[in-house]
């Protein structure tokens, strides 16, 4: 089984390139788990205001785990509105 965490957000105007900066130490931390098998924080090509999500996991403990010991700081203030779900692909 793995979880598929994938959507999008919107980002207030001008602040999307700090929000990808920002999205650089999880992503980093979360390829450097074992459990984790991709993690991805983009840029829209279209939208300015737009960030896509896409994570995989090996499992639902290791992404809870990964989200408790995340690195903490202000990111999601600069989130205006988010659609982002969670799926659970049996293999």
């Amino acid at each position: 089984m793995s979880i598929i965490v994938a959507g999008k957000l919107t980002i207030k105007s001008n602040f999307r390139d700090e929000f990808i900066e920002k999205s650089r130490q999880a992503i980093l931390l979360a390829r450097n788990d074992d459990a984790c098998e991709d993690f991805s924080v983009s840029p829209d090509p279209v939208d300015l205001n737009r960030v896509n999500i896409f994570e995989k996991w090996k499992t639902r403990q290791a992404l809870d785990a990964f989200r408790k010991s995340g690195p903490e700081n202000d990111m999601f203030s600069l989130v205006e509105s988010f659609d982002v779900r969670e799926y659970d692909i049996s293999t």
